[in-house]
C-alpha cells in the first residue's frame, strides 16, 4: 500500500527538485520529507531520486512513479469527497499565466470541472504581473503564475530556470543590439531579461511585443529575435540559444499558486482547484 502522505511529499520534491523547497511548501521539516521519500522508495523497492549536495533529479523509476502517484491521490480525493457528501458550489475566478497556454493545464481544469460540476469556473489568461495586480484588487480568487525570486508570496508549484530561446537557424551579431521578443509590461520574464542585459552592459532592441504567448512563439520561429522562457516549457520549433552567443544568465523562476481574499463562497472551490494543480503539477511541464 502506498501512503498518500508519502505520495504528496514525493510529488512536492519532484515538482520543486528540492527537499528544502518541498518541506517549505508542505509545512514539514526537511528530515520528515527525506523520511517520507525513503519510506516510499522502500515500499516501491526502487530509487526514485538521484541526489547530491547540489541537485535532485528524478530517476527513470521516479518518472514512472509520477503518474501512479497522481492517479492514486486523485482517486483518494474523489473517494473522500464522495463518502463525506461534500459538493462544492459557487463562482471561482481563476487566473493562469500565459506560460501555461501550451501545457496540459486544460486537462487539469477539465478534471476539476468533472469532479465539481456545480462550481462556475471563470478562467482568465494573462501576464503574471497583471494577474498579481488583479488578485490584489480582489478581482480573482486564485492565481497560477510566476513570481520574482525575492517574492515570498504563494505556494510553490515548481522551480525552474529561465533560458534564452530562438529559432535554430538564428545567429546573433555580437556588434549589434540583441533583438528581443517580449511580453509587454508588467511581464515578469520581460523585466528579468532586461535586467540581465543591463547588468551585462549589453545593448538591446525590442523586435516584437505581444501579450500572447502564441504571438511571441510565431515571431521567434520566424527568426525575429530571442526570448526568455522557462526551460521546462520550451515550445516546439524553438531551441536554447547556445552559450557561444554570449547572452547573460537569466537566473531562476518560480511558479506559484496564490489565494486572493478568502470569500466564503470561493474558498472551498479555490482550495480544491489548488490541490488538483499541486497533485498534477508534473503535467504542467509537458506540452499538449
Amino acid at each position: 500500500m502506498y501512503d498518500p502522505s508519502q505520495l504528496r511529499t514525493f510529488l512536492a520534491v519532484a515538482q520543486t527538485l528540492s527537499f528544502t523547497r518541498a518541506a517549505r511548501r508542505l509545512g514539514l521539516r526537511q528530515s520528515t520529507v527525506s523520511q517520507h521519500v525513503r519510506r516510499l522508495e522502500n515500499t516501491a523497492g526502487r530509487q526514485l531520486f538521484t541526489r547530491d549536495t547540489h541537485s535532485v533529479e528524478l530517476t527513470e523509476d521516479g518518472e514512472a512513479m509520477l503518474g501512479f502517484a497522481r492517479r492514486i491521490l486523485e482517486a483518494h480525493e474523489q473517494a473522500a469527497a464522495f463518502f463525506t457528501g461534500t459538493r462544492l458550489r459557487g463562482r471561482l475566478r481563476f487566473g493562469a499565466s500565459e506560460d501555461f497556454v501550451l501545457t496540459r493545464l486544460t486537462e487539469i481544469l477539465e478534471g476539476f470541472r468533472h469532479d465539481h460540476p456545480e462550481v462556475d469556473l471563470e478562467l482568465t489568461v494573462e501576464l503574471s504581473g497583471t494577474l498579481h495586480e488583479r488578485l490584489a484588487e480582489g478581482k480573482l480568487d486564485l492565481v497560477l503564475a510566476k513570481r520574482r525570486p525575492e517574492d515570498p508570496r504563494g505556494e510553490l508549484v515548481w522551480h525552474d530556470h529561465l533560458v534564452w530561446i530562438g529559432a535554430e537557424r538564428l545567429r546573433l551579431d555580437p556588434d549589434r543590439p540583441v533583438p528581443l521578443i517580449v511580453f509587454p509590461p508588467p511581464g515578469i520574464t520581460r523585466a528579468l531579461a532586461l535586467e540581465a542585459l543591463e547588468r551585462q552592459g549589453r545593448s538591446w532592441r525590442v523586435a516584437c511585443t505581444s501579450g500572447s504567448l502564441n504571438g511571441l512563439i510565431a515571431a521567434a520561429r520566424a527568426g525575429l529575435g530571442v526570448m526568455a522562457h522557462s526551460r521546462s516549457l520550451i515550445p516546439p520549433g524553438l531551441v536554447r540559444v547556445p552559450d557561444r552567443a554570449g547572452l547573460p544568465e537569466l537566473g531562476e523562476v518560480e511558479f506559484v499558486l496564490i489565494h486572493g481574499r478568502r470569500h466564503t463562497a470561493a474558498r472551498g472551490a479555490a482550495d480544491a482547484l489548488a490541490a488538483s494543480i499541486l497533485s498534477a503539477g508534473d503535467r504542467l511541464h509537458r506540452a499538449r
